[in-house]
């Protein structure tokens, strides 16, 4: 028997971040089958090029471009046509598992600008549409990164640190407005994102950490189905939490 495909997002209008790979990709997709029309960001044309060949059937607008670039959150709320329901925030980028000692300004000033200041400001420019309409769902993802210190290099743990606080914080001020703004954390995910691990100190330190205590890797679905979840109606009562997704990661 064929499962059907739930239709939670139907006439709904999502706004997925990093949607040309990984958990973005995913998540688009995800969004696009049960009904949403999807504006998909990415920084690649190519890889949006090839996201709308395998959606075509699909209500899908994408936008390329950099996130931390204003012109283009502007674009992005332009192409919205004043109706944003969800936020996705998926965009992100590592730091080469640099530690504080290791880091060099610029690097620290890229992960931070990608992973919570472009957020902050996607978040920013979103607000008065859900506001308007009363409603809207926020999901940002954070990381096993963002619930300990043991596991990324110093620019990154501090983004997906302060993401949980940003989180949390809209939440509070916007969420008796009919705004929810919740976060995922995944652990390990099968994506396209540049990991490497270019510090002796994290090789020393944080590998034989991942090696015993690392559950196995997920699949970039399983993240976007948390997601979709947490933007859906199903998830009306949650407000302001973060949602490991880390296959018990948490626990050990």
């Amino acid at each position: 028997m064929t499962q059907k495909t739930q239709q939670r997002f139907l006439g709904k209008t999502a706004v997925i971040t990093g949607a040309g790979s990984g958990i973005g990709e995913a998540t688009a997709t995800l969004f696009a089958q049960e009904g949403a029309k999807v504006i998909a960001c990415d920084i690649s044309q190519g890889r949006l090029d090839a996201l709308s060949r395998t959606l075509e059937a699909y209500d899908i607008k994408t936008c390329a471009g950099d996130v931390c670039n204003g012109k283009v959150i502007e674009e992005i709320v332009e192409m919205a046509q004043e109706r944003i329901d969800v936020l996705a925030n998926i965009a992100g980028i590592m730091d080469r598992f640099l530690s504080v000692g290791e880091i060099d300004d610029s690097t620290w000033d890229k992960v931070i600008a990608v992973n919570l200041t472009a957020v902050m400001k996607l978040t920013r420019a979103a607000l008065p549409i859900m506001l308007e309409a009363g409603h809207g769902s926020i999901v940002n993802v954070s990381s096993e990164a963002g619930l300990r210190g043991s596991v990324a290099g110093a620019a990154y743990t501090a983004s997906k640190w302060a993401i949980n606080g940003l989180t949390k914080n809209t939440a509070f001020f916007y969420g008796d407005k009919g705004i929810r703004v919740n976060a995922v954390a995944p652990g390990a995910v099968k994506t396209s994102i540049e990991a490497p691990m270019e510090s002796n100190l994290s090789i020393n330190r944080i590998e034989p950490l991942m090696k015993a205590l690392m559950p196995p890797t997920a699949e970039a679905i399983e993240i976007a189905q948390a997601i979709a979840w947490l933007s859906s109606d199903e998830a009306k009562n949650i407000n302001g939490v973060i949602l490991p997704s880390d296959g018990g990661w948490g626990a050990v």
